[in-house]
C-alpha cells in the first residue's frame, strides 16, 4: 500500500463483515448501513448463503440474516488478509488500545443514563426527573465522543470501512442531546451504546480477539 492512501475493502468483504458487526442484520440494514444498492447487498447476502456463511434467522418479531461458523471463519480469515495487504495492523493495535482507555468511561456513562441510585436502592432506574444527572451524563459522553474522532480518523486513514463510526455517534449524541434519550442507550436505534458496541466488534474481529479475551476493562 502507498504510504498515505487508505483501504478500501472488497464489496463483498463489507457486506459480510457488516453481518458481523451488525449481529443480525436484514437486507435494507446492510444496505443502509453500507450505503450500498438494496439489490447488491440482497444479491451477495443470498450467495453467502449458498455459501453456508449466513443464515436467515428469526427472533421474536424481528429477523436477519447472521454469521454461521464457517461465514465467521471466512470473514476472519479476508480479514487477517486484508490487515497484512494494507499494511494496518499496528495502527489498528493502536486504536484498539485507546479504544480500551475510554471504554470503561463509556460503559459507566450509559450505567448511569439507565439507573440512578437512592439511599434504599443502588439499581434504581434513573426516571430522567434530575437535570443535573442527566446533564452530566450527557457532558461525559460528548468528552468520549470528542476523543472518538482522531481514534477513528486514524483507522479510517488505513481502512476506510472503519470511517463512519465517529459520526454515527455524534449523530446518535445530537439526538439524545436534543431531549431523545433512547439515543444514549436504546436497543433497535443506532444509539450511542449500539454504535460503541459495533465499533468494539469491528476492532476485536479485525485483529483477530476473542471477546473476553482482551484486559478487565475490554
Amino acid at each position: 500500500m502507498l504510504i498515505g492512501m487508505t483501504h478500501d475493502s472488497a464489496p463483498d468483504l463489507r457486506v459480510l463483515h457488516a453481518v458481523r458487526v451488525i449481529g443480525m442484520a436484514s437486507d435494507e440494514a446492510v444496505a443502509r448501513r453500507l450505503g450500498i444498492d438494496l439489490d447488491t447487498a440482497s444479491e451477495l447476502l443470498r450467495d453467502f448463503e449458498a455459501y453456508g456463511w449466513v443464515t436467515h434467522v428469526e427472533f421474536g418479531a424481528t429477523s436477519g440474516w447472521t454469521l454461521t461458523e464457517r461465514g465467521r471463519d471466512e470473514d476472519s480469515r479476508r480479514l487477517g488478509e486484508e490487515l497484512d495487504q494494507a499494511g494496518a495492523r499496528e495502527a489498528v493495535e493502536r486504536a484498539h488500545k485507546e479504544f480500551e482507555a475510554l471504554n470503561g468511561r463509556l460503559v459507566r456513562a450509559c450505567t448511569d443514563w439507565q439507573l440512578r441510585p437512592t439511599g434504599g436502592d443502588r439499581l434504581a432506574a434513573n426516571d430522567h426527573g434530575d437535570p443535573q444527572w442527566d446533564a452530566r451524563v450527557l457532558t461525559e459522553l460528548t468528552a468520549i465522543g470528542a476523543e472518538l474522532t482522531p481514534l477513528v480518523g486514524g483507522l479510517t486513514a488505513v481502512l476506510a470501512r472503519f470511517g463512519d463510526h465517529a459520526d454515527r455517534f455524534d449523530a446518535a449524541l445530537r439526538r439524545a442531546r436534543a431531549g431523545e434519550g433512547q439515543w444514549v442507550a436504546g436497543v433497535g436505534v443506532a444509539s450511542c451504546h449500539a454504535v460503541w458496541m459495533e465499533l468494539h466488534e469491528d476492532l476485536l474481529s479485525t485483529l483477530g480477539i476473542a471477546r473476553g479475551g482482551e484486559p478487565e476493562n475490554g
